[in-house]
C-alpha cells in the first residue's frame, strides 16, 4: 500500500489498497441499520458515536481507512485519528460513490440506505 498524501481517498484507491492487502482495517462508520442495507464485504462495522470507546481497538500501526454514506463522518473519524497519530483516511463520496461506481455491496442485493 502506498500511502496518500491526502486525507481522502477515492473509492478506487481504497478498492486498490483492498486487493494488495484484504486485511487492510476498512472501518464502516455508519448506523447499525445503514450497515444491514448493504455495506463493503470484510470490513469492521463501529458507529461514530462508538468510535472514541472502541479506538484502542484499531492497530495504530497500520493504516486505517473510515467510510459512511457520503464521507462527512468518516472525514471527522479520520481527522480526530490523525490528530492521534494514526495514518487515518476518509473514503471520499463514501458508500454512496463505492456503489455508483459499481462496486459490490454485501450482503448479496445490498444496497445505499437512506441517511
Amino acid at each position: 500500500m502506498t500511502p496518500a498524501t491526502d486525507i481522502d481517498v477515492d473509492p478506487a484507491q481504497v478498492a486498490e489498497w483492498l486487493a494488495e492487502d484484504p486485511a487492510l482495517q476498512v472501518i464502516d462508520v455508519r448506523d447499525v441499520y445503514e450497515r444491514e442495507a448493504g455495506h463493503i464485504a470484510d470490513t469492521r462495522h463501529i458507529e461514530l458515536v462508538k468510535l472514541t470507546s472502541a479506538a484502542d481497538t484499531v492497530e495504530r500501526e497500520r493504516p486505517v481507512v473510515f467510510y459512511c454514506r457520503v464521507g462527512g463522518r468518516s472525514l471527522m473519524a479520520a481527522q480526530a485519528f490523525r490528530a492521534s497519530g494514526y495514518e487515518a483516511y476518509s473514503m471520499k463520496g463514501g458508500l454512496r460513490r463505492w456503489a455508483d461506481e459499481g462496486r459490490p455491496l454485501s450482503p448479496e442485493g445490498g444496497h445505499v440506505a437512506d441517511h
